[in-house]
């Protein structure tokens, strides 16, 4: 205990000392979050803030991460301070850090408060939609003071989401279902950034009018649906030589004809690899 209240107060003066924090900016989440001019110390409590971070060139002002980072590839030799959800105080104290970037909807909001009491300044993105992820990119760009790289980043994608919609635009919008999993059965719906994914590469979920982000459906449903295929996840657990196991999924022609779509992790992830995965499905709706 002694050794912990030590810690504490030892990080609060290290974290004080060297931020300079003299912007006032108003985060993703409507608080007023006065940050470092240039901060050289960051410590990132999501997997999709780290790309957003690198793809901003502030790779290496990045001193540590949450765990499950997977793009890009460098992000994860940097030090872990724990999950998401909770996340190590400690550690992230010992990397005397002089900004915490993090995100209301996933991150501990008692971690966050900590944090915050320890005069740490926390600023928090919320990306909802491919448009959401632009505009992330824009916050923490003005966060890390890096206006113009975002600027350019925020570019660089928008040209890369127009040409694929200038691909597949006049071409037939392929109906697809993805099963999340399938005992119960859940899958997307109009709450999920994925939902726009495929429709921007030319496809249609079935499910897209749906209101939660993944909603409970029936198989009742979904074959009365009648998706043209299925979307999967490139390695997940839910696979086709499952569903053609359980009862009643082979009455579904997508699954009787074999006719499967894959995206791979980077859907996951509401960052710049997000536009990666949806490149990669719009060449394989229309070839």
């Amino acid at each position: 205990m002694i050794r912990k209240v030590l810690l504490v107060i030892f990080g609060l003066l290290t974290a004080l000392a060297p931020c300079h924090a003299s912007r006032t900016l108003t985060d993703e989440a409507g608080r007023s979050v006065t940050v470092p001019d240039h901060p050289h110390r960051i410590v990132s409590l999501v997997p999709n803030i780290t790309d957003d971070v690198f793809a901003l060139g502030g790779g290496d002002d990045v001193v540590g991460i949450s765990d499950f980072v997977e793009y890009p590839m460098e992000a994860r030799s940097k030090p872990t301070v724990g999950t998401i959800t909770d996340p190590s105080i400690e550690a992230i104290v010992a990397l005397h850090p002089d900004l915490i970037l993090g995100t209301p909807y996933a991150n501990n909001q008692n971690a966050l408060d900590s944090l915050q009491h320890l005069g740490i300044p926390v600023f928090l993105v919320d990306p909802h939609g491919v448009a959401g992820i632009l505009r992330s990119i824009t916050s923490l760009g003005n966060a890390l003071n890096r206006q113009a790289e975002a600027a350019a980043a925020v570019s660089r994608l928008n040209q890369r989401i127009e040409a694929v919609r200038a691909s597949v635009r006049g071409k037939p919008v392929i109906s697809v279902f993805m099963p999340v999993s399938y005992d119960p059965v859940f899958t997307i719906g109009k709450g999920s950034y994925i939902t726009e994914i495929i429709a921007l590469a030319g496809g249609r979920s079935i499910t897209a009018d749906l209101n939660q982000e993944w909603p409970e459906i029936s198989l009742e449903a979904v074959v009365s649906r009648a998706p043209e295929a299925l979307l999967m996840l490139r390695g997940g657990s839910t696979t086709l030589d499952s569903l053609e196991k359980r009862p009643g999924w082979k009455i579904l022609p997508a699954v009787r004809n074999r006719r499967v779509y894959y995206v791979d992790k980077r859907v996951d992830f509401p960052s710049p690899v997000a536009i990666d995965a949806l490149e990669d499905l719009a060449k394989q709706f229309h070839p």
